[in-house]
């Protein structure tokens, strides 16, 4: 056991599958009190390069709507945007009732790419962080639940994955020049998000860390972290039946020259 309480040896797949769909379940019932009940929840995921923040998304959003769980991963801001108070644009993204929004990566994005890579003035920086804990208490107020989640990986896991992304050709895309300069700021970033969470880490809208050395253990707690922090139960369930199919009726198979798929495998 590591000093901040996490096992230190990896999950094996075969326990993580079995633990992950029992979890899946969990999240089938809370979508559906959440769409019952007219809940409002929005999911922050940060975190530094190759963190593991897809994959935990991923885990979260397989196994239920789309239209109930939303994932927001925004471009970069248009000129339009870049005039508008900083956090105007995320805004319209925030969940309406019977909605569960997951941001990979949020307004954070001031007080960390924005700050280390030198895009923003550190008086922006610094107007940020002053405001936007008054910000999430409004949000907090008006029904959303908020959850603010922080995926720390160590030196050695982000140099290895990051490398596994240059070498496998299924995960380049996942590489940008911006993960290589980033990867340079280790601990330019290590300052950025220290001060972010002094500032910013409230009661009403609290921080959690998330260690993901072992990718399948970060998604679990993920996962299990979100189903104790939003309240539900799981909404009862009328049994359920398939009908009879109706009678053929006359119809026939027609002669019709479909084009089929050639069977490869």
């Amino acid at each position: 056991m590591s000093k901040d309480g996490q096992a230190t040896d990896k999950l094996k797949r075969k326990d993580f599958e079995k633990e992950l769909k029992n979890l899946h379940g969990e999240l089938v019932a809370l979508q559906q009190w959440v769409v019952r009940e007219g809940l409002k929840v929005c999911i922050v995921f940060e975190g530094r390069d190759g963190a593991g923040k897809g994959g935990c998304i991923k885990a979260i959003t397989e196994r239920v709507s789309p239209r109930v769980f939303r994932v927001i991963a925004l471009p970069s801001p248009t000129s339009r945007e870049r005039s508008q108070m900083y956090i105007q644009r995320y805004i319209p993204h925030l969940p309406a009732a019977g909605e569960i929004v997951i941001f990979d990566r949020s307004w954070y994005n001031r007080a960390g790419v924005e700050r280390v890579m030198g895009f923003t003035k550190m008086d922006d920086v610094e107007r940020f962080l002053r405001i936007v804990p008054s910000v999430e208490k409004a949000i907090v107020e008006s029904g959303v639940v908020l959850i603010k989640l922080w995926l720390e990986v160590s030196e050695e896991e982000q140099t290895r994955r990051l490398q596994d992304r240059i070498d496998d050709p299924r995960k380049i895309w996942k590489l940008s020049p911006m993960d290589l300069e980033s990867y340079s700021r280790w601990f330019d970033y290590s300052r950025a998000r220290d001060d972010m969470f002094a500032a910013t880490d409230s009661a009403h809208a609290p921080w959690y860390v998330v260690p993901s050395d072992d990718k399948r253990r970060a998604r679990l707690n993920v996962i299990h972290h979100i189903l104790t922090t939003v309240p539900y139960e799981s909404p009862p369930r009328e049994k359920i039946k398939l009908p009879k199919r109706q009678k053929r009726g006359g119809y026939r198979e027609p002669s019709y020259p479909y084009r089929y798929v050639e069977a490869v495998f």
